[in-house]
Order: structure tokens, then C-alpha cells, then sequence
């Protein structure tokens, strides 16, 4: 059997004009997470990760436990998470032609709970393809799109690597909640409930061989579990 482990990337730059790069927390919780796979000597074949700035900088991290000593991670844009940008504009677009201007007038959206509320019911609307862009908003990404991307890309890479492969892909919560519904066969509308769960830096861990993936392991922080480090534990 092989290993395939799925790293949420870091605590990224919430508020700041580009989500899309982690914080000086979040490069340390990925550093973290190498010295404390480092202390127990695990060593793994391959390192994937998606485009995203976030991902590619949690995977850096972790590129000296890797076989060959590679350069950088292989970039799979199935592995980018959802652009949740559109879907809120979308939502809120649809808010204010009905009339209802009481959303964020501030791009981004510096409240984090106001976020979270938002958010919630843009992604529910989403699922269930209700969100139209129209030609206005760019960027926007279908529901069954993503999730056969996802799925794609896990298949890609399962097929590429065999024969007790032991495979990381730093990539981030939405993915990571996909890939637990390819395997668990949860409905679509606990997918963003489980990315709400899925914390930074966490190790999800899968095994795969003879046509069967199987969940053994979901959310682990134990590099960060400890009295030194609970303080650095993020769920964004």
C-alpha cells in the first residue's frame, strides 16, 4: 500500500490585500511541522503541491524531508483551493439588487466573523447552483467543477506513485474536505462544513493500493499539540 498525506498549508494573510501568502505564523506552523516529522525520521518520496503562493510556501518548508532533495514542490493546479472571492461578490451582488444593502462596503472583508457569516451562505448557495457571476465577476468556478478537479488531481497522483509511494501534497481545506468525501461518501453539503474544521498546518493521511483509498488519519496537530506550541494553533 502507499501513503498519501495531505498538508493544510499555514495560517495565510487574512485582511491583508492578498490573502495569498502566509503569515509569519503560518511559516512557522509549517516549519513546525517539518522539524517535528524531522525528529521522528520520516522520510517521503514525493512533494505536491497547487500554484497557490500559500501552498507552494507550506511545501518549501517541508522539502528537506523529501527524497532526492528536490528544488521545489510539482505544482498541480487540481490541488488550488476554491476561489472564494466570486462567490461572495456574487452573493453580495445578488443582496443588493434585492434591495438588501447592509453587506461589507470594505474590499476585503476585515471582519472576521462578518467574513464567516457571509461566507457560510455564499458557499450553501454554491453547492447548490444557485450563484450566477453573470459576465461581471471573474474568477468564477462551478461546484461540480471543483470538485472533479479535486478529484482529478487525486487520481493523477495515485496513479503516478505506487508500490509503497509515500506522497505529500501541501494544498489547503476545501481540497483536503473533498478528499475526505471521495472517501467517507459524505453528502455535498458536509464538504464545507469539514473544510470549516480543518486547521492550519494539519496532516490528513490516506493509504491507497488496489483500487481502495482509505481514511486513516484526519486533522492530526501534534507538532503543535504541546504546551509550546497550543498557542499557534489556527483554523485561519
Amino acid at each position: 500500500m502507499s501513503e498519501l498525506i495531505l498538508v493544510r498549508h499555514g495560517q495565510a494573510s487574512f485582511g491583508a490585500e492578498s490573502y495569498d501568502k502566509l503569515s509569519d505564523k503560518g511559516i512557522e506552523q509549517a516549519q513546525i511541522l517539518a522539524q517535528h516529522w524531522q525528529s521522528l525520521g520520516e522520510r517521503f518520496d514525493h512533494l505536491y503541491s497547487g500554484n497557490l503562493l500559500r501552498q507552494r510556501e507550506t511545501a518549501h518548508e517541508l522539502l528537506p524531508l523529501i527524497a532526492g532533495a528536490p528544488s521545489a514542490s510539482v505544482e498541480l493546479a487540481g490541488f488550488n483551493e476554491y476561489n472564494g472571492d466570486p462567490l461572495i461578490r456574487t452573493h453580495l451582488r445578488d443582496l443588493r439588487e434585492a434591495g438588501d444593502h447592509s453587506g461589507p462596503t470594505d474590499w476585503p472583508i476585515q471582519d472576521e466573523r462578518q467574513f464567516q457569516k457571509i461566507f457560510e451562505v455564499a458557499t450553501e448557495r454554491w453547492i447548490q447552483d444557485d450563484l450566477d457571476p453573470r459576465d461581471e465577476i471573474e474568477g468564477f468556478e462551478k461546484w461540480v467543477d471543483f470538485k472533479a478537479r479535486v478529484y482529478g488531481a487525486l487520481d493523477e497522483v495515485m496513479a503516478r506513485h505506487s508500490r509503497g509511494s509515500r506522497v505529500v501534497v501541501a494544498t489547503s481545506g476545501g481540497v483536503i474536505a473533498m478528499a475526505l468525501q471521495r472517501v467517507l461518501n459524505f453528502p455535498d453539503e458536509h464538504v464545507i462544513a469539514t473544510n470549516w474544521m480543518v486547521r492550519n498546518s494539519a496532516v490528513t493521511r490516506f493509504i491507497y493500493g488496489n483500487g481502495k483509498l482509505s481514511l486513516t488519519q484526519f486533522n492530526n496537530l501534534a507538532h503543535l499539540e504541546n504546551t509550546e506550541h497550543q498557542h499557534k494553533i489556527t483554523f485561519r
